[in-house]
């Protein structure tokens, strides 16, 4: 899969989760579905994508869950 088709998957995921009241626990929610449902190769490209890209494209909730909880992907 594609790093652009991984950054559109992410931020889908960041707009649902950006509405909860609680930022927190949005952000962690972001990078729990990641973790839970995307298989560990397309993890590790998006981890790819933010250590050489800086996060390119992602939303700003998701680059901040990403670079916050970035251990629970793992």
């Amino acid at each position: 899969m594609s790093r652009q088709n991984l950054v559109t998957m992410a931020n889908r995921i960041g707009d649902f989760f950006e509405a909860m009241p609680d930022r927190d626990r949005a952000l962690e929610d972001i990078v729990d579905h990641i973790r839970r449902f995307w298989d560990p190769r397309m993890r590790r490209e998006m981890l790819e994508q933010l250590d050489k890209e800086g996060g390119a494209g992602l939303k700003d909730v998701v680059l901040i869950a990403l670079t916050r909880h970035r251990a629970l992907l793992f």
